[in-house]
Parts: C-alpha cells; structure tokens; sequence
C-alpha cells in the first residue's frame, strides 16, 4: 500500500472510532450503562455540561440522576464534524435529547458537543468537553398526540428497559415468529 493510502486509510480508521465513542455515549446514557459512559472518557477529563463541571464519574451520576426524572431519554446524535491534528482532535456534534414523562409536557433539548479527543496507547477517547445547549422544550399534549405514536408500554413483547434486559443487548436478536408463516 503506498503511503498516501496509508494515510487516508489511517484517517478513516481515526473518524471512525472517534464516532463509534460518541455512538457509545448515546447508548450508555439511555440505558443508563455506566460502563459503557464511562468507557468514553479518559479519568482525567472534565466534563463542563451546563449545570454540571467536573470529572467522569461525577458526571455520569449527575446523569443517571436526571435521568430519573423521565420514564425514557434518548439522546439522537447527528452532523458531525471532526478535526484530525494527529493523537488529538476537534468535534463538534449536534444532539437532540428528549426526556419522556408520565405526564404532559414532555421535555426536549437541543445542542452541541464540543469535544477535545486524544488518542492515548491507540485507544480514542474524549479528553475534555463543552456541552452547548441551544434550546430546551416543553412539548404540549397536543403536540405529543400529533406528532408521536403511543409508546410501547410494559405490556409489550419486547417493552423498552433502561438497563442491560433491553432487546438492543441480545446476541443475536431473537424476534418473534410470525402467526400465519407460509
């Protein structure tokens, strides 16, 4: 392989993991996985998110404490930019957070994450983070009933858990058979 398709290939590689941690972050927080966080982040980080500075593990029990005020969260992450400076780069990724409640209104936020991201002993993980919330959400009944089916409930086949029973941990997925199969 030459070494201008090294390079490219070792930058693609770089992206990627980079990503699949921030796809690790999402998950954790709404499973409320605290392995999974904290895997996230290198010990020596500080977390600045908003009402919360301070350090990974102080974070992380910030988190699963706000998190109980809601039935669900989840934490949609999407454009994505990233800067690669050898071992560190620079990422800036958007999110959509919603907090689903007993009751009306449900809660939604929106920002960015402003990511410091070093790669120490081959391994990408975030050094230091800003957390940009741009707007918070009260969304009405009205709304809710118009724009959002009715949730699975703890009835269901496969109901939703914020823990490690979620169908989303089993290997492999098992669904069920359908009742008229050809």
């Amino acid at each position: 392989m030459d070494t201008q398709m090294e390079a490219k290939l070792r930058e693609m590689l770089d992206r990627q993991a980079i990503w699949q941690v921030m796809q690790r972050y999402a998950r954790g927080l709404d499973r409320l996985d605290v392995e999974l966080v904290r895997s996230c982040y290198f010990d020596d980080c500080i977390e600045d998110h908003g009402h919360f500075v301070g350090d990974p593990d102080g974070f992380i029990q910030w988190a699963n404490a706000t998190a109980e005020l809601f039935l669900w969260t989840h934490h949609s992450i999407s454009t994505h930019n990233c800067e690669l400076d050898g071992d560190d780069a620079h990422t800036e990724t958007y999110f959509i957070y919603t907090g689903v409640k007993k009751e009306s209104p449900q809660f939604m936020s929106t920002g960015r994450y402003i990511d410091h991201f070093q790669r120490r002993d081959g391994e990408w993980r975030i050094a230091n983070r800003v957390v940009i919330v741009e707007g918070t959400y009260d969304v009405p009944e009205s709304a809710q009933t118009a724009l959002m089916p009715p949730a699975y409930g703890p009835d269901e086949v496969f109901p939703a858990s914020r823990d490690n029973n979620d169908v989303s941990y089993q290997r492999p997925v098992r669904p069920r058979r359908p009742e008229n199969r050809r």
